[in-house]
């Protein structure tokens, strides 16, 4: 009964949405707004359309009178109601704190990206800060003399740096090999997808540097790729014998694995990758990009699971790669988990920072964000200063001064020099970063904590999400109060239920019988034979060294999983049946048959007693709240939702 309650609630949310009155209990009213979008929320498909909205309107009805019911009493402010209101509102509200509008189109862009890998070359020079102007012109002709070239179609990279590296400053080149959606930093990823095989970027400044990018080649994405390796390390600087020998040993592990040797086994006996050798080589699952071109490009070529590659020479050894799982990368949004995980990328990524920028300037303008002109920025940076040197926050004259407001609350200046202190103060949180942007980040904080704090205020779903909770919650309370817990423990009222009902509580056909739960097939083919030898249950239990297990009692024929075509007798023992969750095993002997229409005693109808006496009592219960606020439907209202 409880668990069918529980469910009417999520159907039943409620909330007070401005719109036309669609009917009223007692002084209060239901929109048709709020009465639609419960109806809506698990609505099937049914044929008649009116039927199906005035029972559910009767639903509601009967929904809304108990919530008001639980109100009087003030359930609400109860400690644990409010407690497990404000857990609940801390969990969803995490998912309202961003631009998910945002946040949907940059997943996409890195889905649409991640269908192909990119091999990319890279030229750079470096800006030191201290850099001139006219050495800084002169970085800027050189590389754009370098991207003619390149437009041209020189493809000598190393001949064209040295030529403008003697002719400007060092210009240095690059193959990065290939690169992928979330692999590369979002601004050069964001260049290098949009140029065409063979295309030039155009110039490209961080701070320290000045970049060129040129699209070398693309193919299909290479997806995600699960391998195991035994890593033969080279000393740095290792002679050609030493070397020879390492090269050696990792063709003769190649042949023992070819031939058939376990290959976690030999990576746990040679591989010297200490992250991976106990753990059979295995590596963690990673893309395009991850490692160095000439490793990866070998290990891509293994086209089939299982396969093994010959000794690949990198920088760090010989590695003897095993090829365990590949995965494409799917070509639309249908992987749930794949398009979760890319979710979980993205949101972790640089990238999201301009989505949660632009949302932070649009929740400034809803929660009626004010700069106070009478504190300068000067001001507030001269005493962060200060307290960055003395390490506390002191008497300031700003520090009871408003610095900036929200519609019901203001941020004093004191509220932003405790935010240094504590955040300069933090070696895990500090890097450095200027006033200027530490300020900037703490309007935002503050921006989106005023925001948090009154979420229901500004996002009507949220709001309609936290008021369908507490009522059903209040709904839980009064129902345990009034019916499930008034029912279980009401035992005269039980036996006067019973009483006047009793002929309803009669047996269908039904049967003493023996429940035998056994470990496995064999402790219960064991467990028959000493049933059919004259053994009795508790005889079986003892001999089967606590494989077996039994219990008795009286159950209808049709609650009874009984093989189909069975014909049940006294005495009868059915086949074992496996259970596929544990491979546990279970059987019945039947003790006794009795007919059908035998009445049930209190104690044997208990079970159903109890929900049916709940039926009663939240029945009566209800139209003592009927009488107390009638139902009075707005008709207009209600045909009009028909059409």
């Amino acid at each position: 009964m409880k668990k069918i309650v529980v469910l009417l609630v999520i159907c039943l949310g409620a909330s007070q949405l401005f719109s036309q009155t669609l009917f009223t209990y007692g002084t209060n009213a239901v929109s048709r707004d709020e009465f639609l979008r419960a109806y809506n929320k698990n609505k099937t498909p049914v044929e008649n359309k009116e039927k199906s909205l005035r029972e559910y309107l009767e639903l509601y009805y009967r929904f809304k009178l108990k919530v008001k019911a639980a109100r009087e009493l003030k359930l609400d402010t109860l400690p644990q109601q409010v407690f497990d209101l404000q857990n609940f509102r801390s969990q969803v509200a995490e998912g309202y704190m961003n631009d998910q509008q945002g946040v949907n189109k940059l997943v996409n862009e890195a889905l649409q990206r991640s269908q192909k890998d990119i091999h990319l070359q890279h030229f750079y020079i470096s800006l030191p800060s201290a850099m001139s102007a006219a050495d800084t012109l002169k970085a800027y002709t050189a590389m754009s003399e370098l991207a003619g070239k390149l437009k041209e179609g020189t493809t000598d990279y190393a001949a064209i740096t040295s030529e403008i590296s003697r002719k400007y400053m060092e210009v240095k080149g690059q193959d990065m090999g290939y690169i992928t959606a979330l692999s590369v930093p979002y601004e050069i990823e964001n260049i290098v997808y949009n140029l065409r095989p063979g295309g030039i970027s155009r110039l490209y400044r961080t701070k320290s540097a000045l970049h060129l990018f040129k699209n070398l080649e693309e193919r299909k994405s290479a997806g995600k790729w699960k391998i195991a390796q035994v890593l033969l390390s080279v000393p740095p600087g290792a002679a050609d014998m030493e070397l020879k020998a390492i090269q050696s040993k990792a063709d003769s592990i190649y042949a023992l694995l070819v031939a058939g040797a376990d290959f976690s086994s030999m990576a746990k006996r040679f591989s010297e990758d200490k992250l991976t050798y106990t753990n059979g080589g295995e590596l963690p699952e990673f893309g395009t990009g991850k490692y160095e071109l000439p490793f990866e490009s070998k290990v891509f070529e293994l086209k089939k699971d299982g396969e093994i590659s010959k000794p690949i020479f990198t920088g760090y050894g010989y590695h003897i790669v095993k090829r365990l799982h590949q995965q494409e990368i799917p070509a639309d949004n249908s992987d749930e988990l794949f398009m979760a995980t890319l979710k979980q990328q993205v949101l972790q990524d640089e990238r999201i920072n301009t989505v949660k920028a632009n949302f932070i300037k649009t929740v400034k303008v809803k929660t009626g964000f004010k700069r106070n002109p009478a504190v300068s920025e000067s001001v507030l940076y001269r005493y962060a200063d200060s307290v960055a040197a003395t390490k506390q926050v002191g008497i300031y004259p700003i520090n009871n001064k408003t610095i900036f407001s929200f519609a019901k609350s203001k941020v004093k200046g004191s509220d932003w020099l405790n935010f240094i202190r504590d955040y300069k103060l933090n070696p895990d949180t500090y890097k450095g970063e200027s006033n200027e942007a530490l300020l900037e980040k703490y309007i935002g904080t503050a921006t989106l904590d005023y925001y948090r704090m009154h979420l229901d205020e500004f996002d009507q779903e949220f709001k309609y999400q936290l008021e369908e909770f507490k009522e059903g919650n209040m709904l839980f309370e009064i129902m345990e109060r009034n019916v499930w817990g008034k029912a279980a423990n009401d035992s005269i009222g039980l036996q006067k239920y019973y009483n006047a009902h009793k002929a309803t509580y009669n047996w269908a056909a039904s049967a003493d019988i023996l429940l035998f739960e056994c470990s496995d097939l064999n402790a219960a083919e064991a467990a028959i034979t000493a049933l059919r030898s004259g053994k009795n249950r508790f005889q079986v239990m003892e001999e089967s060294g606590g494989k077996v297990q039994s219990d008795s009692g009286r159950y209808e024929l049709s609650q009874l999983q009984l093989p189909a075509g069975m014909i049940v007798e006294e005495g009868s023992i059915t086949k074992p049946s496996l259970n596929s969750g544990d491979k546990t095993t279970s059987f019945i002997k039947v003790l006794r048959m009795f007919p059908a229409n035998q009445q049930r005693s209190y104690e044997e109808a208990k079970g159903l007693l109890i929900n049916d006496y709940q039926g009663y009592l939240e029945e009566a219960w209800l139209q003592e709240l009927k009488k107390k606020s009638p139902l009075n439907v707005n008709t207009p209202v209600f045909e009009a939702m028909l059409k």
